[in-house]
């Protein structure tokens, strides 16, 4: 079997399993969660008791002769669009899953939440530049190409930059959409991208992680190549005092992580490679129910 046709099985998989997912009662939890746009104009009908006088057409009441009020009902469809990325570091994986793959099923299943709604869905995918737009459409046929791209595309760049992908959505997207950021988030100075997003939209941190990113087992030397940059980095993994660096520098860099995603007010999925992720999109979403039945 080719690559090709692994990677057309692999969609097939996610995309049976997404729709399970949704059907399992995913869609519905989405579909609660998200409010429309605003509300959209639906008729002109007679004023009746407890209507809000704010509503009035006070163009049709005074030819009617009567009081008559404007209607308005939710305007459900929106625009929900992934952005995605695709460094190098998204490849790395520890237990049979890398970190772009299990995006590629996060993204699946959400896709298809938002048709299930009647959304448009579209991904922008970015390294340390802009990599590929695929516009909003509705329908499976743009999510089975968003998922086929993330499966098998080879970016042209390998670093990161959260805040060149942020610039792009506020630049192409105008109206205010739903905006799930799918990273490991190991970048730097997009803090202040971050939080004019999450003003403009709705705007969603999907943060990745590997264990092995948490906890290297004590084998000796271990050679750490660190795909962005090209380069080897050989590690005692049996010298306590260079383990206790490295986990150290990893929990300043998480608390660094926590406290943007904190100042900017914007909700974030924390997933691991390896891990099922149906019990974090199951939690994300009734907290966001919480809140909006709170006001």
């Amino acid at each position: 079997m080719n690559s090709s046709d692994i990677v057309k099985k692999k969609i097939k998989q996610i995309e049976i399993r997404s729709n399970r997912l949704v059907n399992e009662g995913l869609g519905g939890k989405y579909q609660s969660t998200f409010k429309g746009r605003g509300m959209e104009f639906a008729e002109v009908r007679e004023y009746q008791h407890g209507d809000d006088v704010r509503n009035i057409d006070w163009n049709v009441t005074a030819r009617q002769q009567k009081p008559f009020v404007k209607v308005f009902t939710e305007e459900r469809e929106m625009t929900v669009v992934f952005l995605i990325d695709m460094s190098a570091s998204q490849s790395f994986g520890s237990l049979n899953q890398t970190k772009v793959s299990l995006a590629a099923e996060v993204v699946s299943v959400l896709a298809f939440s938002a048709i299930r709604n009647n959304d448009r869905v579209g991904m922008l995918s970015f390294t340390d530049s802009i990599e590929h737009v695929i516009r909003p459409k509705k329908g499976k046929n743009n999510i089975l190409r968003m998922v086929n791209e993330l499966l098998s595309f080879k970016p042209k760049g390998m670093k990161t930059s959260i805040s060149t992908g942020l610039k792009a959505i506020n630049e192409i997207w105008r109206k205010k959409a739903v905006i799930f950021l799918v990273s490991d988030f190991k970048d730097i100075g997009y803090e202040k991208d971050l939080m004019l997003t999450s003003k403009r939209h709705d705007l969603i941190c999907i943060n990745i992680s590997d264990p092995r990113e948490k906890a290297i087992p004590d084998i000796g030397m271990i050679d750490f190549y660190d795909a962005e940059y090209n380069k080897v980095y050989t590690v005692d993994s049996s010298s306590k005092k260079m383990m206790k660096a490295y986990y150290e520098r990893m929990e300043e860099l998480e608390n660094n992580k926590k406290e943007i995603f904190q100042k900017s007010s914007v909700d974030v999925i924390s997933l691991t490679t390896g891990e099922t992720y149906l019990p974090q999109l199951v939690k994300f979403f009734s907290n966001r129910q919480k809140r909006k039945m709170l006001g």
